[in-house]
């Protein structure tokens, strides 16, 4: 019962932690009339506290080897709740700026902290499910984002939507200096007396693993289309080019949410009865993200809302694929290694979501804003990362199994 609780109380920083990831995009629209700011300046928002938020993964993860997932956990929550609270009064675009890229720096060590509980509270057998439900239970801070936070920036304005938002993350961290121990009782906990001199040398020498370079590469080619979607551009679409309600879209981010309670699961499982064929499934999802996005580019007009429903589904599948990128690094790398392998795992995914914001930005600039020709030819700027993601997988696959 005990790991249960250090767990669910993880898992629930984890989801405060994706509401304020993920508050600023359902806000896009509003922030640009707040601020005044076009479609390059407002992704930019996001971009920076994407940069942040990856540049911040090695650290977290040689700080989570050395200090445990409790105090990271802790100091992330608060971190982000300062970044929220001072976006909640930032009149200026610099100091909302910097706000958003405090975010990133505290968002940076929640899920790998989360993430590391795992292994250390439950039997093997259960690490790959709960592992996927931990990145899937998290999602549900896009719903708290896409319909309270939404409903709350509405009804009583940027200021009292923001400072609500970072309050829930103060919260986030007393519940987990309550809750959350690094190990049970009868254990101690695996701490990294590497000094900092050496750090260079082991995040050297974890990268250098084939194992950790396949688990970057799945992790990049499966996350970064909802991010971007969830995070900045699916609202913005949704509502323009889409030509659907601000409800209606954030009953399509919430959908998108719940399904990954299904596949989560499911991909967990697949991965833990067939090791061998991570990378199918990788690749599968991968795939079936293109595939989708193409139908919908190649309409003629505005689609239909059912495609819009088997876009969010499809792509849905994306946050629990890269969850076997984590896999991969837990089994090519030793456990005092594993927060820096899983640091390093996780900047796939976010640099490549970085650079499908920017991208859709730019193109969006050049081709004259928020119209359905100009999200089309945005939204073709996926399938180069796409590709860098299949090249990179189907590369350290071959190169893994020849070893």
């Amino acid at each position: 019962m005990r790991a249960w609780l250090v767990w669910g109380t993880a898992v629930l920083a984890y989801i405060v932690s994706v509401l304020h990831r993920t508050s600023f995009g359902v806000s896009g629209l509003a922030a640009s009339e707040r601020f005044t700011i076009a479609p390059t300046t407002l992704s930019a928002f996001v971009v920076l506290q994407l940069i942040v938020y990856a540049a911040m993964q090695v650290p977290a993860g040689v700080l989570l080897d050395r200090f445990g997932p409790r105090r990271l956990i802790v100091t992330g929550s608060l971190v982000m709740a300062g970044g929220q609270f001072a976006l909640a009064f930032a009149e200026a675009l610099p100091l909302a700026i910097l706000g958003r890229a405090v975010v990133g720096g505290g968002d940076a060590l929640i899920f790998i902290s989360a993430l590391r509980l795992v292994p250390q509270w439950f039997p093997f057998r259960r690490v790959p499910v709960l592992t996927q439900l931990t990145g899937i239970l998290g999602q549900f801070g896009q719903i708290l984002s896409a319909v309270p936070f939404l409903g709350l920036l509405h009804a009583s304005g940027w200021s009292v939507a923001f400072t609500a938002a970072a309050a829930l993350g103060v919260l986030a961290a007393l519940l987990t200096l309550a809750a959350v121990r690094d190990v049970p009782p009868d254990q101690e906990a695996p701490r990294d007396r590497i000094r900092i001199r050496a750090t260079g040398q082991r995040i050297r020498a974890v990268w250098a693993r084939p194992g950790t370079k396949l688990g970057f590469f799945a992790h990049l080619g499966t996350q970064f289309s909802f991010n971007a979607f969830a995070l900045m551009w699916g609202v913005p679409y949704l509502m323009t080019a889409q030509e659907i309600s601000g409800e209606a879209a954030g009953a399509l981010l919430s959908l998108a949410v719940v399904s990954g309670v299904f596949t989560g699961p499911a991909l967990g499982t697949l991965s833990a009865r067939f090791p061998r064929r991570r990378t199918w499934l990788v690749l599968g999802v991968i795939g079936a993200n293109a595939a989708i996005w193409t139908i919908t580019l190649v309409w003629a007009s505005p689609v239909p809302f059912w495609l819009l429903v088997l876009l969010v589904l499809v792509m849905a599948t994306g946050p629990p694929g890269s969850m076997i990128g984590f896999d991969f690094a837990r089994t090519f790398n030793p456990a005092p290694e594993l927060g820096t392998a899983q640091g390093l795992v996780n900047t796939g995914g976010f640099i490549a979501t970085l650079l499908a914001i920017l991208l859709i930005g730019v193109v969006l600039d050049l081709t004259g804003g928020y119209t359905f020709d100009g999200f089309r030819l945005a939204f073709g700027a996926q399938y180069l990362l796409w590709a860098i993601a299949v090249v990179g997988v189907l590369g350290y696959r071959r190169l893994i199994r020849r070893l």
